[in-house]
């Protein structure tokens, strides 16, 4: 079993706690975009979404009446 604070590599070389480390000062990630996106009416994000759509429907309809 590996210690956590040992320094772990790929096969290239790559330090793999430092790109963990780098990823969470990153910012939001990939997913996270998405959904944020889908918040507030981000498009082709339906997926992502909370909104409920026949409670919209319904909104819709009572306006034209």
């Amino acid at each position: 079993m590996t210690d956590h604070n040992e320094a772990q590599f790929t096969s290239a070389g790559t330090d793999i706690n430092e790109v963990k480390r780098k990823n969470v000062e990153a910012g939001l990630s990939y997913n996270e975009v998405k959904k944020l996106l889908a918040q507030n009416g981000g498009v082709g994000t339906k997926v992502y979404s909370d909104t409920d759509t026949e409670e919209v429907k319904q909104q819709i309809r009572g306006k034209k009446q």
